[in-house]
């Protein structure tokens, strides 16, 4: 019991570390600017619906925007539906007194990052998939989405690095997931 407290107080000091450097030496006009923006595309997972929808319309990009679509929606059950009311972390501004300024603060619970599991799903499908055209350019957006909710201290690092693996873990088994069904329809049509 007296482990688990000193990992659990271990990594609320490790947390507020990293947030607080970034707070003091990252902190500037620009990207006070620029990482509402940024963190905007990840709200509510819009930016990789509408991509989904988007691949889903053209016959050589379909199965990309499946396993996206796929993707989203398990992260949305695992994450958003199922751990963050489960765990009940509470945002790191509340936890420290913290006034946020440049976005209205989330409702919700903190862990893990929303905005960061959705991003890593979408943009690890894309890699998987086409990473010439859309992966490199989905995992540098990704990143930069799960850089924003610390820089805005909307999440800890803890919330934002465990999204980044539930996010990975989540698009691997929805490729596995749309490749394995898409194979048994496609040996169905064939008899």
């Amino acid at each position: 019991m007296f482990a688990a407290f000193s990992l659990i107080n271990n990594i609320y000091s490790w947390d507020h570390a990293i947030l607080e450097w970034i707070a003091s030496h990252l902190r500037c006009a620009f990207l006070d600017t620029v990482m509402p923006i940024i963190t905007f595309l990840g709200n509510a997972g819009w930016f990789w619906i509408v991509c989904s929808v988007l691949l889903l319309c053209f016959r050589q990009t379909r199965k990309t925007g499946l396993t996206v679509a796929v993707a989203l929606l398990c992260g949305l059950l695992i994450c958003n539906l199922g751990l963050k009311p489960l765990i009940h972390r509470i945002r790191p501004y509340d936890l420290w007194n913290i006034e946020i300024t440049l976005i209205k603060k989330p409702t919700d619970f903190s862990f893990p990052s929303g905005h960061t599991a959705a991003s890593f799903e979408a943009a690890v499908v894309l890699m998987l998939r086409d990473r010439k055209r859309f992966g490199w350019a989905a995992l540098l957006l990704a990143v930069l989405i799960a850089f924003s909710r610390l820089y805005l201290y909307v999440h800890y690092p803890s919330d934002v690095f465990a999204a980044i693996l539930l996010g990975t873990l989540i698009a691997f088994f929805s490729e596995w997931l749309v490749t394995r069904f898409s194979k048994k329809a496609a040996s169905k049509a064939d008899r």
